[in-house]
């Protein structure tokens, strides 16, 4: 499903993101890639979904090398993967069905379409009675809920997490993971980038460790040890 080999990432003058990573994530997994602030996996996670392209090495998604993938292609690969990040970027001034609907419109989707594929959604991410509402009448962790549907209306196999439970108290951060699980059943690949070991350890799920750019230790259902 995902494969990193020998994956180096650096940024001018030079700055090393990540280093010579290698690895393999199999489909309908769920997999916590954790690290302190500055470790690299932020980075690992953005050349998922070709927000940063690898300098050397190699990825493939789901058979389809990405490695060099250009900006026409970028949105395709954007259909098989959701992306959920710490900021929930919703638009204010749009109720959340017309947050949720937008992912849609702008991939040019019927509007007939959305309007069965918004309300199947937000009923996922129990949200089905919240429609009408604007962003600023929900709760931090409600919004999070949003984001999490809009990254699944083009039902990805792939949903990479990056931070998403850092702007939220620990009743919501719980939702939000316990939401993450309930899509991995679906069958969706879930990635989580998190540096809360509370969260990790209680999923008991495969752990990466990254550290200096580089992965340290990759534990099927292990914990995350600082």
């Amino acid at each position: 499903m995902i494969h990193f080999k020998n994956v180096i990432k650096t940024y001018p003058p030079n700055i090393v993101g990540i280093r010579n990573v290698s690895l393999h994530i199999r489909p309908g997994e769920f997999v916590s890639i954790v690290g302190q602030s500055g470790t690299g996996k932020s980075t690992l996670a953005k050349l998922m979904f070709a927000e940063e392209t690898a300098t050397s090495g190699q990825i493939a998604i789901g058979g389809w090398d990405i490695t060099r993938i250009s900006q026409h292609d970028v949105p395709m690969l954007r259909r098989q993967i959701g992306v959920v990040f710490q900021d929930f970027k919703l638009l204010p001034r749009k109720t959340v069905f017309e947050n949720v609907a937008f992912a849609l419109e702008v991939s040019g989707t019927p509007n007939r379409r959305i309007k069965e594929i918004v309300p199947q959604v937000l009923k996922i991410v129990n949200l089905h009675d919240k429609g009408d509402r604007y962003p600023k009448q929900l709760s931090g962790g409600e919004q999070q809920r949003v984001v999490v549907a809009r990254s699944l209306v083009h039902r990805p196999k792939i949903l990479v997490a990056d931070e998403p439970t850092g702007n939220l108290d620990a009743i919501h951060t719980h939702e939000i993971i316990d939401l993450l699980k309930k899509i991995n059943e679906f069958g969706t690949t879930v990635v989580l980038v998190t540096h809360n070991r509370e969260v990790v350890n209680a999923l008991k799920k495969r752990v990466i460790t990254v550290d200096d750019g580089q992965i340290t230790s990759d534990v099927e259902e292990g914990r995350y040890k600082i």
